[in-house]
């Protein structure tokens, strides 16, 4: 039906004949003559129309935006001075001879080349968002991504297996979505939070590598970098301990971005432990651009009068930490107090200190805080000494539980660090390791997986299971890729007694163990191989890779942050006989208090 694309028309086809296929991007009368930039997914070609073919002319001249035409014409040089270099087919335009309207268009919402929509209206007409420039490189680039991601597991020997959509409900993750059953009245499946449990069972099977590129989900409050339903590049070898799997991993990373954007990433990644990142940047996941540092101020600010920080500086769980801002003094009080004040609560901190340097050479004289009256000088000494502030800085605190310390200290660096300008231009991973193994959950009175309970304790550490939980480290690591975490995988158990007694770490019982990883537990009998792996977020990866705000910008067909799909009106009500077909009788919702009834 074509000849080629038409963004591919260009200075080898003159004085050729082509029939090209495409949509009318835009239509422009000159005097007589007509221009249609035709557009299809590689780009534009100018068509010319005149009145000396008048089929075409009357076909052209009744054509809108977004009709489907079928064009036959002559390519021939652009007159002098009509040039656009910015496009492959800039050089030349087709004299039409014959049009054909394949199909016509309503009026769009949007223009096609309008970069200023509302996300909603571009949701809802997602097939024609989709037709937009921007979103077909996004599309393009993510499926390059996924074939070289394909290619390099390829060549170093993985199999790509595919495991089951509908599978068993298991817990310590996010909310499943569940598939009820037809067939088994009362009883569920789950879609997969992630294809852990099925590729561990693999490496049991003797297949040594497996990869997949695979939809997970889960059913949790979602954000920018969230989405109901995922794409993960699933990985698993066998006989590979942490440098090699880690080392291998990263070598595909640095393959992918070299291959699609010809950016050269670090050999090696550099490697910090969980305990230094939360330390020096409040974050598992820190943007290494920044090169900001909080300073840990716990052990000073245990005997100051002050107990807004003494009181946490002596908690069990407590943390004061300062982040220096050179220049910072410059920051007005209002900046301060109505923004980064109120950014810091969102992260459950109540308040935001701050010191003023003006001249540290005159020690207490020379700060300007209101907090600065309550510490004593060998405190503010330490201070200035241990942040290495100087005239014109600025220096912030938070003081709190070491989870609210870390939260809102990290991401006021992270900020600060992008707004005034210390931000490095360039890509910086590294790789996050020794994670804890568990956490405590104040809420539940017990220890839950920091990763996920398939997680191998570090050498060493398994005595520790039963005695002290909170002392076990990880074989844990995950890959950090300028704020976000790109990546994340471990060594998994591969005895069934290790994993019995991570079981019985996290409150779940020989019974309950049974009844939901019974299977796992008794493939483990079975000469399981010492294996790890690693899952990649590839809506993530290429999210950065493009740019975009949001990774609902690379998925083809996204959900809102209610996790809906404006565009199909899902998820929706069913009719009563499909709820009878699955047993399921729905509750009335509840009036709210106070409505008439």
């Amino acid at each position: 039906m074509r000849t080629d694309y038409c963004g591919l028309i260009d200075k080898k086809y003159l004085g050729q004949t082509v029939t090209l296929c495409g949509w009318s991007h835009r239509r422009r009368d000159h005097g007589g003559v007509i221009f249609i930039d035709l557009r299809d997914r590689e780009g534009l070609v100018q068509v010319v129309i005149d009145p000396d073919t008048p089929e075409a002319f009357k076909t052209a001249d009744g054509s809108r935006a977004e009709f489907v035409l079928k064009i036959t014409g002559l390519v021939r040089p652009r007159p002098d001075g009509t040039v656009n270099p910015n496009l492959r087919s800039g050089e030349i335009e087709v004299l039409a001879k014959q049009i054909e309207v394949l199909n016509t268009s309503l009026t769009p919402p949007f223009q096609m080349d309008d970069d200023h929509l509302a996300e909603n209206t571009r949701l809802t007409y997602r097939y024609l968002d989709l037709r937009r420039p921007a979103m077909q490189h996004n599309m393009r680039l993510r499926y390059k991504v996924a074939m070289l991601v394909r290619n390099f597991l390829d060549q170093h020997g993985f199999l790509d297996i595919e495991t089951p959509m509908l599978t068993k409900s298991t817990p310590e993750g996010a909310r499943d979505y569940l598939v009820p059953s037809r067939v088994h009245a009362g009883h569920f499946f789950a879609l997969p939070q992630s294809p852990q449990l099925f590729k561990q069972l693999l490496m049991i099977s003797g297949f040594d590598r497996y990869y997949q590129i695979t939809k997970c989900f889960r059913d949790e409050d979602l954000r920018a970098d969230r989405q109901p339903e995922f794409t993960q590049i699933d990985i698993e070898t066998s006989f590979l301990d942490v440098p090699e799997i880690t080392a291998l991993m990263e070598e595909m990373v640095r393959h992918i971005f070299k291959q699609a954007l010809d950016i050269t990433l670090p050999h090696p990644f550099p490697r910090m432990t969980y305990a230094d990142a939360m330390s020096k940047y409040g974050s598992d996941k820190p943007d290494l651009r920044v090169p900001l540092e909080l300073t840990e101020l716990t052990d000073v600010m245990k005997d100051v009068d002050f107990k807004v920080f003494s009181a946490p500086a002596n908690a069990a769980d407590g943390r004061v930490a300062a982040l220096c801002v050179p220049g910072g003094g410059s920051l007005t009080r209002g900046e301060i107090d109505n923004t980064y004040t109120p950014f810091v609560g969102i992260y459950g901190a109540r308040g935001l200190a701050y010191i003023k340097v003006n001249e540290a050479a005159k020690g207490r004289d020379g700060l300007q805080s209101p907090i600065v009256k309550n510490l004593h000088d060998a405190a503010l000494k330490t201070i200035i000494e241990r942040t290495g502030a100087k005239d014109g800085d600025l220096i912030f605190f938070g003081a709190d539980k070491a989870k609210v310390v870390n939260d809102a200290m990290g991401a006021l660096r992270a900020k600060i660090g992008h707004e005034r300008g210390f931000a490095a231009k360039e890509w910086r991973p590294v790789w996050i390791t020794d994670f804890p193994m568990f956490e405590y959950d104040d809420e539940e009175k017990r220890w839950v997986a920091l990763h996920h309970p398939f997680t191998s304790p570090k050498d060493g550490h398994e005595a520790w299971l039963d005695s002290d939980p909170g002392k076990c480290l990880a074989k844990a690591y995950d890959l950090a890729l300028n704020g976000w975490e790109i990546g994340g995988g471990s060594v998994r158990i591969h005895r069934e007694e290790v994993q019995s007694k991570v079981f019985r770490a996290l409150g779940i019982g020989a019974e309950e163990a049974r009844a939901k990883f019974g299977f796992l537990l008794d493939a483990l009998r079975y000469g399981a191989p010492p294996h790890g792996g690693i899952a990649f977020g590839l809506d993530r990866i290429v999210t950065m890779m493009t740019g975009a705000e949001s990774i609902r910008d690379v998925i083809a067909f996204p959900k809102t942050q209610r996790a809906q799909c404006l565009m199909t009106e899902a998820p929706s009500t069913v009719d009563e006989q499909q709820l009878r077909e699955l047993h399921i009788r729905l509750r009335q919702a509840e009036a709210p208090k106070g409505a008439a009834s």
